[in-house]
């Protein structure tokens, strides 16, 4: 018996190997471009054009003229002025009063931020346990405060501070049980003054803060709140350890819009001066620029540049120190 064997087949395989893939970032050949989306660009042309005549252009203006002379007279004879150089920001901190105002608008920012987060901050951990009906009342009232117009409330706080009818004078002579405050000046003193702008701009800014924090509470999980309770930490563990972290942007936001409103305040002031307080001794930035800027345009526009440096600065330091701790 013979066994046939199978001839081998004479056709040759090829292998089946795959053409070698190009390097990464290599080009693999042209590529169609794709198309300009023009209807974003055109849904923002208004807002661009707004920002481009309303902060753009001015800021240009301004920086411009903080290195002229610019004064009244050349407005109304129609000559143009001369360039000067850094020659108004060496007279704004050498020649004038500006120090001594940037340091009291300074620390009246400091003072009023803190006491506006601090407070704000206790109000939105309060109304976290209230009632619902409670809640809505505290919720209204705030609402109240913060919708009354700076001046309005001004004009109010300074007639209960009012020297001889005001009732903060009659207050402490019924409780003291004397008249000793009778005819008490609280706005001629610079730190009583000082001590009424805190109260009536803290008062009325505070509900801002407040009603931003208690939303900003809701995204802190109740989970994660009732474990820590469980596992033994105090209040203020769980505050410092848990709530902070999850409201550190909402936190920062709060304190650059607070950082920004507190050094530019204007007509608390303003309105302060015109019913018995000294401008010269309770001068901050806006409202010294203001009674600066009557004729010296050049000077003016160097405080104002200044101010607006000091502020992306501030503004920049407290959102790069936010970023810095999410990525940690």
């Amino acid at each position: 018996m013979s066994a046939t064997l199978a001839e081998p087949d004479a056709t040759p395989r090829t292998p089946n190997t795959k053409p070698p893939r190009p390097p990464k970032g290599a080009p693999t050949g042209p590529r169609k471009k794709k198309p300009v989306q023009w209807a974003p660009w055109a849904l923002l042309a208004p807002s661009i054009a707004l920002l481009v005549v309303m902060v753009v252009y001015p800021t240009i203006v301004m920086l411009v003229t903080s290195f002229t002379n610019l004064e009244i007279k050349n407005k109304m004879l129609g000559t143009s002025p001369d360039f000067v150089g850094f020659d108004n920001y060496i007279e704004i901190f050498t020649d004038s009063q500006f120090p001594q105002v940037l340091a009291r608008s300074l620390g009246l920012m400091v003072v009023l931020t803190t006491l506006i987060v601090v407070f704000g901050m206790l109000i939105a951990l309060t109304m976290t346990k209230l009632s619902k009906a409670w809640r809505l009342a505290v919720s209204v009232s705030l609402l109240f405060a913060w919708a009354m117009p700076p001046l309005a409330a001004t004009v109010v706080w300074g007639w209960m501070f009012d020297t001889d009818y005001g009732v903060i004078n009659w207050a402490l002579n019924t409780i003291t049980g004397t008249q000793d405050w009778r005819g008490h000046g609280w706005l001629e003193n610079p730190w009583s003054f000082m001590m009424v702008l805190v109260i009536i701009v803290t008062w009325q800014s505070i509900p801002f803060a407040a009603i931003t924090f208690y939303a900003g509470l809701g995204q802190v999980p109740e989970e994660v709140i009732e474990a820590s309770s469980l596992d033994g930490a105090s209040a203020w563990q769980r505050f410092r350890l848990i709530v902070l972290p999850y409201m550190r942007n909402v936190i920062t936001a709060v304190l650059v819009l607070e950082t920004i409103w507190n050094l530019r305040i204007f007509t608390q002031v303003y309105a302060l001066q015109q019913q018995g307080g000294l401008a010269s001794e309770t001068n901050v930035l806006p409202t010294y620029l203001f009674r600066q800027g009557l004729g010296e345009f050049g000077t003016t526009a160097a405080i104002g540049v200044f101010m607006v440096i000091l502020l992306m600065a501030i503004s920049y330091f407290n959102v790069r120190n936010s970023l810095k701790d999410e990525e940690l």
